[in-house]
């Protein structure tokens, strides 16, 4: 009996010594990792104050490890760390060239620039900015007056703020560039996007108001919406503008007839092809048809393809004269309109012939 009571007894001792064991093991690692979590956000921080961009930055329980970019000053990174409350120890590494290292944090190059507006009209140049002073203000003021020119006026919408523009040449480029032309353009930046709209003179002016823009804001997205101005129509010479009714007047003083059943044009008739080819060089934009005819001497079958040989034989002459080929079209109409009556040697004579008429269209 003494030896069943004892052993209930040894059994719960062992079970009082396991538990304050088993706690020590579950807590202490837990403590620890709060602890590294802790010191890590606490030192990226006390960095970032003293703006200080390092590598990764990790603790083996109060020990630091710290690895720092080429060209970072290793002093006054342990002198920073090392004033965190609870580290103990500061190992410094630096990155090897050509080792990427990644930093705790990535601030765009552009994050200290606020969102500003400038805008031109015929009338006005507009600022709408934050500036960091007064002093700040009254420089961008004396740059903007360099380039109003005597038919402008400044809107000045500038302010003055703790975080706004710290200087004024930061929109120099922009300024310059974007009081080129007329009509109204602008450049706005939202702190993501420098967008550009409007009309610019020129291929030329586009292209410096893109460059300015990306040296006022480095590395933010530039949305160029800049437009060049459509090419004005080019103006109709007079020689154009009377050509229909030169051509017309050609018709009624001029005729090119052709030897019965042939495509040869009479001895008659080659000084008006001559006339008409100076005719058509005179003005070398508008497009012509000619059109060939016969009389009724033949049949259908054969009056057609005729017409059509008389058509080709006057383009031909006529691109022999420098005329461009491609601004005549050749066709054949054979007997089905005639001018005059077939009933006479001067009737026929007068169907057998090439007309020449300004195309639809030009």
């Amino acid at each position: 009996m003494p030896g069943l009571v004892r052993r209930p007894l040894v059994i719960w001792l062992l079970a009082a010594l396991a538990v304050p064991v088993l706690l020590t093991a579950v807590l202490v690692p837990a403590r620890a990792g709060t602890t590294e979590d802790d010191l890590r956000q606490r030192t990226v921080a006390a960095l970032k104050a003293r703006g200080i961009e390092t590598g990764p930055v990790d603790f083996d329980g109060r020990d630091a490890r710290i690895t720092v970019p080429a060209g970072v000053d290793e002093g006054k990174v342990r002198e920073v760390v090392a004033a965190v409350d609870g580290v103990r120890a500061v190992r410094i590494e630096t990155s090897r060239a050509g080792t990427p290292s990644t930093t705790t944090s990535s601030t765009p190059e552009h994050a200290d620039v606020p969102a500003f507006e400038l805008g031109r009209t015929d009338r006005s140049i507009r600022v709408q900015a934050p500036m960091r002073s007064q002093a700040v203000k009254d420089a961008l003021s004396a740059e903007v007056r360099q380039v109003l020119g005597p038919d402008r006026e400044y809107d000045d919408r500038t302010t003055i703020s703790a975080d706004g523009l710290a200087d004024a040449t930061t929109l120099s480029a922009l300024l310059r560039a974007l009081a080129i032309g007329t009509g109204d353009a602008s450049v706005r930046y939202d702190g993501d996007t420098v967008t550009l709209s409007g009309q610019v003179p020129d291929q030329a002016t586009k292209a410096t108001v893109g460059r300015a823009a990306a040296k006022a804001v480095p590395g933010a997205v530039v949305a160029d919406q800049l437009v060049l101005p459509k090419p004005p129509k080019s103006a109709v010479s007079e020689a154009c503008r009377t050509f229909p009714a030169r051509l017309a007047q050609f018709s009624r003083q001029y005729r090119i007839n052709f030897l019965s059943g042939t495509s040869i044009v009479n001895d008659a008739s080659k000084p008006s092809v001559i006339k008409a080819a100076a005719l058509l060089k005179s003005c070398t934009t508008v497009r012509v048809e000619v059109a060939g005819h016969t009389d009724n001497l033949g049949s259908p079958t054969t009056s057609l393809p005729l017409s059509e040989r008389r058509a080709a034989a006057v383009k031909a002459e006529l691109v022999r004269l420098g005329v461009t080929p491609g601004r005549i079209t050749a066709n054949g109409y054979g007997e089905a309109f005639p001018i005059a009556p077939n009933t006479t040697p001067t009737g026929r004579i007068a169907n057998r012939r090439a007309e020449i008429r300004v195309l639809q269209g030009n």
